[in-house]
């Protein structure tokens, strides 16, 4: 009797110091867990009718601004026929006039027209007030004015006096996802939080009249644009949940235009090389981001598959062509950023993407142009209005920037998106996608 008590005082002290350590461990554990981030809402700014460019109105103006430089005006004409860019994108007012007029005052002009457009539709889309606003990014790569834009918004929307703003710049086209990143990383400390993140570049102080190509080939691609993104820590009518973003920078900006934007060949023909040209220099980021972000997406076949080819090809046969793994089987959604026809199709090949998973891509460098940073915007705005964005769909976001810069974003849908009664697309969703030629004759 006495040996059965000892026992069962031995097994009381056991369960005791048990229960004790799980009081003790279990809010130490959900205190160092990683903190689920969403994406609450988001809109894209949508510029009037009246700053379109079609490509009849850009070759004139060129021919007039350009007028004692006819190679430059030629090397325009065809670096935009074969662009992938339709007759609706838009620059902004003071590219409009001849000659144009890029002063500090009208690029000031451009981004609060592009920034506080977006932000307006978005506090009404969400209900969110300015007050509600927890921390602020903005990010404009070549237009980096003081006061700053972070500061320009602060002041305008009246935001908190101790609202944690940051302004990035000079981190090129994926400078949207390194934003969001930064969010991500802001969100995992202050609890109960919301990140508004503006991804913008404004086109206006960037105008080129000189005769370098490489300089003159931005003329031709961007355009005007701007995403605000509202994120979150709060999970509570989130669209999006952030699953990973990975981040990777290889080469140089030097060698990168060198290669992708003065490439000729012997007939004078600009163009046919730039996709081949520009993988070789983003070749090194996106193996390296695919190779990161891979093993986090991918079935365990697929990871098997890529390993073996790899040791295959490390130990028996260099000469092995090697695996790429197929990401149809992690993603029902791919969002490769709209900055040129070349960035597109390449992807398409090696990613062995179809037609429909770069859709969203083409459309919208055709309907839009490279509205560099938040051009990935654009393209789920697309989706969504198509109608074809699901309950627990991934989406992988691939961004591409000067540096050499690949940056990558993956999302899952946390409901069934709707139709949206507005946005970039309402007013022309229908009639995409479209037909895009290999040349387009001006």
């Amino acid at each position: 009797m006495l040996t059965l008590f000892s026992s069962l005082q031995f097994d009381f002290i056991q369960v005791m110091c048990f229960f004790f350590l799980i009081i003790f461990v279990a809010p130490v554990y959900f205190m160092s867990k990683p903190r689920s981030i969403y994406l609450v809402d988001y809109t894209c700014y949508k510029p009037p009718e009246n700053f379109r460019v079609p490509f009849s109105t850009f070759m004139e103006h060129s021919r007039l601004i350009l007028k004692d430089n006819p190679k430059s005006v030629d090397f325009q004409m065809r670096i935009l026929e074969r662009s992938g860019l339709g007759e609706e994108t838009c620059l902004p007012p003071a590219i409009h006039f001849i000659p144009p007029t890029p002063t500090m005052e009208a690029a000031r002009g451009e981004a609060e027209m592009v920034i506080f457009s977006a932000i307006d539709n978005l506090m009404g889309k969400t209900g969110i007030k300015p007050i509600d606003i927890d921390i602020l990014i903005v990010n404009c790569s070549l237009f980096s004015p003081t006061p700053s834009l972070s500061a320009m918004v602060v002041n305008k929307y009246k935001l908190r006096s101790n609202v944690k703003s940051y302004n990035l710049s000079g981190m090129g086209c994926s400078a949207g996802l390194i934003s969001i990143d930064l969010a991500r990383d802001l969100l995992q400390v202050h609890p109960n939080s919301y990140a508004l993140v503006i991804s913008t570049e404004i086109i206006t102080p960037n105008y080129y009249k000189g005769s370098e190509r490489a300089m003159l080939l931005p003329n031709c691609l961007f355009r005007m644009g701007s995403a605000t993104i509202l994120l979150s820590n709060k999970r509570r009518g989130a669209k999006y949940k952030l699953v990973h973003v990975v981040r990777t920078h290889k080469g140089s900006d030097d060698k990168a235009y060198k290669c992708v934007f003065e490439q000729e060949d012997p007939k004078g023909k600009v163009g046919i090389n730039l996709s081949k040209e520009l993988m070789v220099i983003a070749g090194e980021a996106l193996k390296s981001n695919i190779t990161t972000i891979g093993p986090l997406v991918l079935p365990a076949s697929e990871q098997l598959h890529f390993l073996f080819t790899l040791i295959g090809r490390k130990i028996f046969n260099p000469m092995w062509k090697p695996y790429i793994p197929d990401f149809k089987q992690a993603f029902e959604h791919f969002c490769i950023h709209a900055g040129g026809r070349a960035v597109i199709d390449e992807l398409q090949k090696n990613l062995q993407l179809s037609a429909e998973h770069v859709e969203a891509s083409r459309m919208t460098l055709h309907r839009f142009g490279n509205t560099s940073s938040s051009s990935l915007c654009y393209e789920i705005s697309y989706i969504e209005a198509k109608g074809r964005m699901k309950k627990r769909d991934s989406v992988w976001q691939i961004a591409f920037g000067s540096g050499f810069k690949c940056n990558s974003a993956v999302w899952k849908c946390n409901r069934t998106i709707k139709t949206p009664a507005e946005g970039p697309w309402d007013d022309c969703i229908d009639r995409y996608p479209v037909h895009i030629p290999e040349i387009v004759k001006i």
